[in-house]
């Protein structure tokens, strides 16, 4: 069974930027597209950014956020700038192996925290 495997979070002071990135722990044949989320305590898990044929972002994240796919290695990053207080949450990340599938496949998160 597949899931992900996220990396890249820290300690960061507002303003800053982190890239974060994911990559399966085992082989996929076929993955249709990849999304980062995230979920701060007391919240619930939002959206942030997916990739396919198309790129989608969060409004709170345009422009400042940007999600790439390197396909020869089969991973997915976030490169976020311009970091808030407010990004501050678990991310996680997920795949979607066809349009109609859910996300599945989640990794265990990596912890950014943004401090001022």
């Amino acid at each position: 069974q597949v899931h992900m495997v996220e990396s890249g979070g820290g300690l960061v002071q507002a303003g800053g930027s982190l890239r974060l990135s994911c990559a399966p722990s085992g082989r996929t044949f076929s993955t249709y597209a990849m999304g980062w989320f995230r979920q701060a305590p007391g919240t619930e898990r939002e959206f942030v950014a997916a990739i396919a044929r198309s790129v989608d972002y969060a409004d709170s994240v345009k422009g400042r956020f940007t999600i790439s796919r390197d396909n020869a290695k089969n991973t997915v990053y976030l490169q976020m700038n311009n970091l808030k207080a407010e990004d501050t949450a678990i991310y996680y990340c997920a795949m979607k192996e066809s349009p109609s599938a859910d996300f599945g496949s989640w990794g265990q998160g990596t912890q950014v925290t943004v401090f001022s």
